[in-house]
């Protein structure tokens, strides 16, 4: 469990932030001057807050009242940054035993760390004989050899191209799945805090303004802090119920309900989030008989109101339903929703496209450890 609730002044700029989560991969999401660096800091030991208290698993890293302030180096705590930072007069080797030997050792050692991340043809290489992408990858063993309780990771890919950050990505989500270590990764970029986190805290302005499971979160958030893949969109958890390679579907459930996809590698049992743009949702009364959409989600209509940027007469209204749960948009014009009479608390039918549901990376979660996640919050 990762608990802070801290009061910092930095400048005109202050800083209050109060959370606590339980899960592996926590994402702290926000624009730039939000505060995520210097929280992380804060966390790090390189900043001392005013008051408050950082705690990791009951073990206080900070507590003002108490008189606890531990140095960076007896924290724990692995620190990637934006930049590899790594030395340029040693060899890869020296540089991942570089973290290995800052305080206790960590719970794995350097031969898996270097198996993990596929280090080995790198171990003799100087930093300047390594892409972007490659010294990232040291950088992130580097810290996993020093974090005995926390890897935070500081936007990590963002000096990195997207060729770049697509490799990268997947050693991040086997970090995840492997090592199991308590990580914040702090991030912009809606689509990697999707496929690496687990909960998510949102900050604005130098505070915590939410906090919850990832989805949870994301399905709240206004289009324009959740980015341009999000305008009229939703995310909703699912859980893989089988193959269907005759056809090249993969079946999902969402609650009691299922969708198809196009096939993807996850075996049945895993969960993993989907995206669905709300322009891909087509809602009606009843059912509509034989047509080409393979999905169909019963829903009750939470709100009706027009999307962001556009006022009450507009020509389009966003729906929001709950889904056993889950929550989904639909896109329609304001003539359909007088058409149809739709409302608040009626049922509908949500009829989407295969191809048009957007499976996101999936984790190493089992089909029986979907239900309600503990919702962070003020510890």
């Amino acid at each position: 469990m990762i608990e802070v609730d801290i009061t910092a002044r930095l400048g005109a700029f202050g800083l209050e932030a109060a959370f606590s989560v339980t899960e592996t991969t926590t994402a702290l999401f926000g624009p730039s001057g939000c505060g995520k660096t210097s929280l992380v800091r804060a966390i790090a030991g390189l900043q001392r807050p005013r008051a408050g208290h950082i705690r990791v698993n009951g073990v206080p890293l900070f507590d003002a009242a108490r008189g606890i302030d531990l140095p960076p180096e007896k924290r724990g705590i692995g620190y990637v940054f934006q930049e590899s930072l790594l030395f340029p007069h040693l060899d890869v080797r020296a540089n991942l035993l570089y973290g290995r030997r800052r305080g206790r050792a960590a719970p794995f050692g350097l031969a898996e760390v270097v198996r993990l991340l596929e280090l080995e043809p790198l171990l003799d290489r100087r930093p300047e004989r390594l892409s972007g992408g490659e010294r990232q990858r040291v950088a992130i063993g580097r810290a996993l050899l020093a974090a005995t309780r926390l890897l935070l990771l500081d936007e990590p890919l963002s000096s990195l191209d997207a060729r770049r950050k697509q490799e990268i990505l997947p050693f991040l989500e086997r970090v995840r799945d492997d090592l199991r270590i308590p990580a914040i990764y702090v991030s912009h970029a809606m689509d990697e805090v999707l496929r690496l986190a687990d909960a998510m805290v949102v900050m604005d302005q130098g505070r915590v303004v939410r906090a919850g499971r990832v989805e949870d979160v994301v399905n709240q958030l206004e289009p324009p802090a959740a980015g341009s893949w999000r305008r009229g969109g939703a995310v909703l958890r699912a859980v893989v119920a089988g193959h269907h390679r005759e056809w090249g579907l993969t079946g999902l459930r969402v609650g009691s309900q299922e969708l198809s996809v196009p096939a993807i590698g996850s075996p049945p049992g895993s969960w993993l989030r989907v995206r669905i743009r709300a322009r891909d949702v087509i809602l009606c009364m009843g059912d509509p008989g034989p047509v080409s959409t393979r999905n169909r989600l019963r829903g009750s209509i939470l709100s009706i109101r027009p999307p962001e940027g556009q006022g009450p007469d507009g020509p389009e209204m966003d729906v929001l339903l709950d889904v056993e749960g889950g929550r989904l948009r639909a896109r329609v014009t304001r003539q359909s929703v007088a058409d149809l009479a739709l409302r608040p608390g009626l049922s509908v039918l949500a009829l989407i496209k295969a191809a048009a549901v957007e499976p996101g990376a999936p984790a190493k979660e089992h089909a029986d450890r979907t239900g309600p996640a503990p919702v962070p919050g003020k510890g």
